[in-house]
C-alpha cells in the first residue's frame, strides 16, 4: 500500500478509536490516577454504571435511551468502513445470523467460562483493596429499568466486540500485524478502558480480551463474543441489586 494509503488507514483507526473505546481508555487512565492519588483508599471508592440521568422519570428514560441509541452509531461507522463491494461489514467480521445455533452455544459457553472466574477476581480485588465498588445499576427502579439495562448491555457488547475485535483485527491484519500481537494489544486496550474500576477489573478484562481474541482468531466470527459479552453485562446490571443486598461489603462502598 502506498505511504499515503497507510497514513490514511492509521488516521481512520485513530478516528474510530477516538470516537469510542479509545476516548474511554483516556478518561479511564485519568480516573485511575485521580483515584490512587485521592486520600480515600480504592476499597472505599465506588464507580457507578447506568446511573439515573434525571429525577423526572420520563427525562431519565429519554436520556438513557438516547445515550444507548447514539453510541451505536460508532458501531455503524466501523461496519460501514469495513464494507467491500459484494461483501458487507457484517459478513467480514461474522456479525450475522448464518450460524445462530453455533454462535449462541459458543456465546453461552464463553459467558459461563468468564462469569464465575470474573466474580471471583472481583471479590479478590475488593478484599485486597485494589478494586473499587462497582455499582452496576440503580437500586430503585421503574418499570422500564430492566429493559434499558438489557439494551445497555447489548450496546456494550456491540461497541466493544465490533470495534476492539472485529474492526481492529481486520484493520491491523491489513497493516501486517501478527495475530498474537493484535490479540495482546487489543486485550490491553480492553483492560485500559476499565481501569476506572480499579486494577482487578483491568487484569480481568485483559484476560478476557486474550480469550476473546483467541476465539475470534479461531472462529472468525464476532457474534459469539457479542452474545457472551451481552450476557455478562445483563447478569451484572440486572443482578446487581440482588448482589448488593446479599453481599453489601463487596458491591457497595462504605458511605
Amino acid at each position: 500500500m502506498p505511504q499515503s494509503g497507510q497514513a490514511r488507514a492509521w488516521w481512520e483507526i485513530a478516528i474510530v478509536l477516538g470516537l469510542s473505546v479509545g476516548a474511554s481508555a483516556v478518561y479511564s487512565l485519568v480516573s485511575i490516577l485521580a483515584r490512587v492519588t485521592d486520600d480515600t483508599p480504592l476499597a472505599d471508592q465506588s464507580a457507578r454504571l447506568n446511573a439515573s440521568q434525571s429525577e423526572r422519570e420520563w427525562l431519565d428514560f429519554s436520556y438513557q435511551f438516547l445515550g444507548i441509541f447514539f453510541e451505536l452509531f460508532v458501531v455503524a461507522l466501523a461496519l460501514f468502513l469495513l464494507w467491500q463491494p459484494g461483501r458487507s461489514g457484517f459478513a467480514r467480521i461474522g456479525l450475522d445470523f448464518r450460524a445462530p445455533g453455533r454462535d449462541a452455544t459458543r456465546g453461552i459457553l464463553l459467558f459461563l467460562a468468564i462469569g464465575i472466574p470474573g466474580i471471583a477476581l472481583y471479590a479478590a480485588g475488593r478484599a485486597a483493596g485494589y478494586t473499587v465498588a462497582v455499582e452496576a445499576s440503580p437500586l430503585d427502579t421503574y418499570w422500564w429499568t430492566v429493559p434499558i439495562l438489557i439494551l445497555s448491555a447489548v450496546r456494550a457488547g456491540l461497541v466493544e466486540e465490533v470495534i476492539v475485535v472485529g474492526y481492529l483485527f481486520t484493520r491491523l491484519r491489513e497493516r501486517g500485524w501478527p495475530d498474537w500481537t493484535i490479540i495482546l494489544s487489543t486485550a490491553v486496550l480492553r483492560g485500559s478502558y476499565h481501569l476506572y474500576q480499579g486494577f482487578g477489573p483491568f487484569i480481568g478484562n485483559v484476560l478476557m480480551g486474550v480469550l476473546f481474541g483467541w476465539c475470534y482468531r479461531r472462529w472468525g466470527r464476532v457474534m459469539p463474543l457479542v452474545i457472551a459479552h451481552s450476557l455478562l453485562d445483563i447478569a451484572s446490571f440486572v443482578g446487581y441489586p440482588i448482589a448488593a443486598n446479599l453481599w453489601p461489603e463487596l458491591f457497595t462502598a462504605p458511605r
